[in-house]
Order: C-alpha cells, then structure tokens, then sequence
C-alpha cells in the first residue's frame, strides 16, 4: 500500500483548521503551514521512515504557496498517493465569520491589502487560478462541523484511491448553490409535487414523492440523455486520474425534485464507483400540519 499525502488549502475562513482537526482526529499526521522549501526533507522522511504515523499524512498551506507545492508534487517522481483539497465558502459567509470571530485576516496582518474585501477578493483570484489542479473542493458556506467531518470521512477512510468516487448532493436554488460541484444539474423544469397537498409535507426520500417524480414521461426522457453524458464524463474523468467528482442536483427548494434525482442517481452509480449522497436542504416533514 502506498503512503499517502493530504494537501489541505483553500480560502481563509472556510474551515481549513476545522479540516486539519477532522483529518487528525481520522489518524493523519497533520502538519500545518508546511514550508515549501522544505518539502524535500519531508518526502525524504516520509520514504524512508518505518513510523507509521508517516503512513497517512496531510500539510496544510496558505493558498498563496498552493502553487508551489502542486508543482512540486507533480514534477517529482514519488511512490505516493496525493490527494489535493480546498475548502471553499462564499464571500459573504466569510466576511460574517471574520465579524463574528473578530479574528484578522492574514493578508491583513501582512499588509498585503487594506480591507477584509480586499482580502477575500485577492484569495478568490489564486482560489479561481489553480481550481482546476484540486482533486476535491468543499464548500462549507451551508455546512457545520458534524456535516464536514461527515464529508471527509467518506471522502477518505479508504486509503487506496485508485477508483473514482462519486458525491451526490441534492440543493434548493433559493437557498444558494454549492461551489464544490464539479457539475450542476437544474431540474426545476420537471413536474413540481410541491403542488400536489399530498405530497408538499415529503421529500424525495420517501416513496410517493420518488415515484412521482421519476415516473413521469419527462423524468424518463431527461435520464435518456443525461445517464449517457454522464457515463462518458466520469470515464473521461478517470482516466485523468481525478479520484473525487461532485455531482450537485438543484430545484426550488431541495425538498422533492433533486432529492429523488440524487438518491436514483447515487443507486444508478453505487455498484460502478464508490458513492455518496447527501440531502443538503432537506426539511424535517411535519405531518401533524396536514
């Protein structure tokens, strides 16, 4: 089994030190603001050492050093398993943790700009730039510590990555969408059971909702087209060795329509690649209201 390495980034605020925690809680040697000059000493050790501590673990950086380390461990020729992760949230999110925490953003602390805006809008740029050099990104503008740590469990408590997994996650547009989502899928446009009492108070986990909307002619056609797209993006996805792909259904309020789509698409995938499926705006139902 290879020895594996976490590199941990993303904007500031967004939950970094929270990750580093679930990730050292998960058995990771964790080390945080790793410098980059020294990352050949690490490997070094890492290699040669028998402490198995060193067998599973994860640095954490500033996004101003991502670069130089993904091309460090893209250039190197190294018997390792790296997995790259960014922790995202939207601006006004973290402009209301910073409020709220009184902490100081470090390009503040740096002078390298004047205002917190300033500061999120410069990390944005470098978050924006290497995106595409991640394996996995998360966006905890709508999720707490149990959801993330839920989140990373699944996402890493299999150390030999070699397969793709697939995240499926259901969301209701008027609550805002998720960054982390490789692709989106808007399913507004299919037949509502909102409308319909009988079914307002349930969601797409339960059967009549399921069945209402995956039955109807409309749900049948749109699979007709997007199980085909699908199949050829994750084969195409895998064999550029991306190992995490997220894939975000979204309709009104993420209680019916993206709920059934995710829970068929996640059984669809499950026996194919390892598989997730989450409910983010899901509500509770209370049928004493009926």
């Amino acid at each position: 089994m290879k020895k594996e390495i976490i590199l941990v980034s993303g904007l500031s605020g967004a939950g970094k030190t929270t990750a580093s925690t679930i990730l050292e809680d998960m058995g990771y040697q964790v080390i945080d603001q790793f410098p980059v000059q020294l990352l050949s000493l690490l490997i070094d050790l890492i290699k040669s050492t028998t402490d198995i501590r060193y067998d599973h673990t994860a640095l954490t950086m500033p996004l101003s050093d991502y670069a130089e380390f993904y091309r460090f461990f893209s250039n190197e020729e190294m018997e390792l398993d790296v997995f790259t992760l960014f922790l995202d949230a939207n601006d006004e999110e973290l402009l209301h943790r910073y409020k709220f925490t009184r902490r100081t953003h470090p390009l503040l602390v740096s002078n390298k700009v004047a205002s917190l805006q300033e500061a999120i809008e410069y990390e944005r740029s470098i978050f924006e730039h290497n995106k595409d050099r991640v394996t996995a990104i998360i966006d905890t503008t709508f999720i707490d510590k149990k959801k993330l740590k839920e989140r990373m469990e699944k996402m890493f408590k299999n150390p030999e990555k070699t397969n793709l997994a697939l995240s499926f996650e259901s969301f209701g547009y008027k609550y805002g969408v998720p960054l982390d989502a490789d692709v989106m899928l808007d399913v507004r446009f299919l037949p509502n059971p909102f409308w319909d009492v009988n079914l307002r108070l349930y969601s797409g986990n339960d059967d009549n909702v399921y069945h209402f909307v995956m039955d109807k002619p409309e749900t049948q056609s749109y699979l007709a087209v997007l199980i085909p797209f699908l199949d050829h993006m994750m084969e195409a996805y895998l064999k550029e060795g991306k190992s995490h792909f997220t894939i975000a259904v979204g309709c009104t309020g993420g209680q019916h329509r993206s709920v059934s789509l995710a829970n068929y698409l996640y059984n669809y995938y499950k026996d194919k690649y390892t598989s997730y499926c989450t409910h983010r705006d899901v509500k509770e139902k209370n049928l004493n209201n009926e």
